[in-house]
């Protein structure tokens, strides 16, 4: 009985290890499998497997000495960044002044951006209000329009808790008839959109399909892109400041919304480009040249109207004009201004 029991625990662990090791020559099989696949797919891709990157605009807003819509510097504005190959624009951004428009303007704009765009580019229209039903009714203004999506900031001045977030935000997707952009900017409104809450937000909302997230800290945007993309692949997580662009799509984002477009479009297309195509040289001397010109943020406070003085240098016809109580760049910031460009272009 004894000897009998030996030779069935002999044989139970031979068939034991055999399986074992059947199992690591599988796994081992596998494992080589990927990484052929792997390889190959690094090499026909130049080194890259991600969506494709997309740089999109936040446009300035033209307005003649008066303060109104400079209609004819809108429409060079944007053909200058059509020009320059950005894959679409933020009408009404932040840089956009939308914050100190009234609504008539608003309209108009959307109205002038339609139509002279003409489908050439892609067209976000900013339509955050301070009210809930104000801002269905201009995003539904813009859809209605021919807008592709609306890009929407959640209320400043006091900060919200997540629930009130969450139910801002899920209010107006529910009665938006379009797509919408989530747009999380902490240093304007105060407190954070967070990942927990926007998971939750894209589990009740189809029509909610992207989120600007413009944080220095890239590490938020991070945690964001690994709390979203494993459930929902295709959203798209875009990133609000443009030296953070690189960072943000190899992780696994998809792209940038940056002002420095404004003033260089090309250089922001001709960035996106090398990273599509894998092209490290050519990623590498876009970083540089997208890093110098961070400064243009620090000239002065607040940044669109050195941008907007920038773009007047570069030949675009329009008027450095802001809503009030922005003012024009000084003298001085002139002079910085010039300098910047001057050794970017030298790059």
């Amino acid at each position: 009985m004894y000897l009998l029991f030996n030779e069935g625990l002999i044989l139970i662990l031979k068939r034991k290890r055999l399986f074992f090791l059947i199992e690591s020559c599988c796994k081992l099989v596998v494992k080589n499998v990927i990484m052929y696949l792997y390889c190959e797919i690094m090499s026909e891709t130049g080194g890259f497997f991600m969506k494709k990157v997309k740089f999109y605009t936040p446009v300035i807003t033209a307005f003649d000495e008066y303060g109104n819509l400079d209609i004819e510097g809108n429409k060079n504005v944007f053909d200058h960044l059509i020009a320059g190959g950005v894959d679409g624009v933020v009408i009404m951004g932040s840089t956009g002044e939308f914050f100190s428009m009234t609504t008539e303007q608003k309209k108009d704009l959307i109205n002038l951006s339609i139509s002279h765009i003409a489908n050439r580019i892609e067209v976000i229209i900013g339509t955050a209000c301070m009210r809930v039903d104000e801002t269905i009714e201009l995003s539904n203004y813009a859809i209605a329009a021919g807008a592709d999506a609306v890009m929407i900031i959640s209320p400043y001045y006091f900060t919200l808790s997540d629930a009130s977030i969450e139910a801002f935000f899920s209010e107006i997707a529910q009665h938006v008839n379009g797509n919408i952009y989530l747009y999380n900017f902490p240093a304007r409104t105060g407190y954070n959109l967070t990942p927990e809450v926007t998971l939750t937000l894209l589990r009740k909302h189809q029509n909610i399909i992207g989120y600007k997230d413009t944080v220095f800290e890239v590490g938020h945007t991070r945690k964001l892109m690994t709390t979203i993309l494993p459930e929902f692949p295709d959203f798209k997580i875009l990133a609000g400041f443009d030296e953070n662009l690189y960072h943000v799509v190899t992780g696994g984002g998809a792209g940038a919304i940056g002002g420095i477009s404004n003033l260089y479009p090309e250089i922001c297309a001709e960035y996106t480009s090398a990273i599509n195509s894998g092209n490290q040289q050519a990623i590498y001397q876009s970083q540089q040249k997208i890093d110098k010109l961070m400064d243009i943020y620090n000239i002065g406070t607040p940044f669109f109207p050195i941008i907007k003085k920038a773009m007047m240098l570069r030949g675009i016809k329009m008027k450095d004009t802001c809503t009030a109580p922005y003012l024009p760049a000084t003298q001085e910031q002139i002079k910085k201004i010039k300098k910047l460009m001057a050794e970017v272009e030298a790059m």
